[in-house]
């Protein structure tokens, strides 16, 4: 199997990617959930409570439970599916919980149409008792480091970077942005290529950009946040989020705020949401590549990009995402 080969789908990608799913889930994970719902039923005696609001499948059973025990309605909040995490791939275990806590609820909120639609076909949930709230975004936190430190020498500032942040797994798909980049070198081979971030496929992606001859040109600089992330969004030259399935994609508006163009999956949730980012499919390494020297040589696309997606970054407020969820709760406490 070459790594450059581009693959149409994303079960495709599972079929011919080897995966080691072993310790995904501690075998008493399960056991937990069970137990916490026990306890939540425990703790509500004797409260007093509008509406039930739980996120993502750890708590999902404990929602039910204590639905069924006080009588008040269940809101569901899915920020991303264990077909998401899985690459469609799931946890039998974690699926059935998902299923019938989905099935439980009064209502689902999904943080994008993309969520939407996965919430629908793969757990027959009705289209009409699923809502979409976008994810916000608190500019502030970032402002409030004033100017970053200098963590990078003046020689990496000078470079053309491209910056991948997220976690090293699958559905984030890493390897496909280092696929992009052995595309990228050929054109521009004294560009950078950074990954910021942790996880399962860390020494795989350490064994793939030597097995692609592009070790030299890439830095791996583990999990990074504060300063030194704001300083790696603020001197990249373009941010890219190969994700092969994303919910949403909240680190795409924390480039957009630093005005660093972005480039996004089509997989995803903030493509959707976002006009002002380029857009490509995820096994498309060579349009990925395309894009991200685009995003290198020409500063008018830059400069675009930039000052779009900055604006495009701030209208996306968790002030605004609370307003739609507190009228859920206004409709099904009443």
């Amino acid at each position: 199997y070459s790594p450059l080969t581009a693959y149409i789908s994303a079960a495709a990608y599972q079929r011919i990617t080897k995966r080691d799913t072993g310790g995904v889930y501690a075998p008493s994970l399960i056991e937990e959930v069970l137990r916490y719902a026990q306890q939540a039923v425990k703790l509500v005696q004797g409260e007093q409570f509008d509406v039930i609001h739980a996120h993502d499948w750890l708590s999902l059973l404990a929602a039910l439970a204590v639905k069924k025990a006080i009588g008040k309605s269940f809101i569901a909040h899915i920020h991303a599916t264990e077909w998401d995490r899985s690459g469609g791939n799931p946890n039998p275990d974690v699926f059935e919980i998902e299923r019938e806590g989905l099935q439980g609820a009064d209502h689902v909120i999904a943080n994008s149409i993309f969520t939407k639609e996965k919430i629908v076909k793969q757990y027959g949930i009705p289209a009409d008792r699923v809502s979409v709230v976008y994810n916000g975004f608190e500019s502030s936190i970032f402002d409030s480091h004033g100017t970053p430190r200098a963590f990078l020498s003046d020689s990496l500032k000078s470079k053309k970077i491209a910056l991948f942040v997220g976690r090293l797994s699958m559905h984030k798909g890493p390897d496909w942005f280092l696929q992009a980049a052995k595309l990228v070198l050929e054109k521009e081979p004294d560009s950078l290529f950074i990954v910021a971030g942790t996880g399962e496929m860390k020494y795989r992606l350490v064994e793939l950009v030597a097995e692609l001859g592009i070790a030299d040109r890439v830095l791996f600089a583990g999990f990074v946040r504060g300063d030194l992330l704001a300083q790696l969004y603020s001197f990249s030259s373009v941010y890219v989020m190969p994700s092969v399935s994303e919910p949403f994609g909240i680190a795409a508006l924390e480039a957009m705020h630093y005005g660093t163009p972005v480039i996004v999956t089509k997989q995803s949730g903030i493509a959707e949401a976002t006009r002002h980012v380029l857009k490509v499919d995820f096994w498309d390494t060579h349009e990925l590549a395309s894009k991200i020297l685009a995003a290198f040589r020409y500063a008018p696309l830059h400069e675009t990009l930039a000052a779009n997606g900055f604006k495009e970054a701030q209208q996306f407020t968790w002030d605004q995402a609370a307003t739609q969820v507190a009228a859920l709760y206004h409709r099904f406490s009443s």
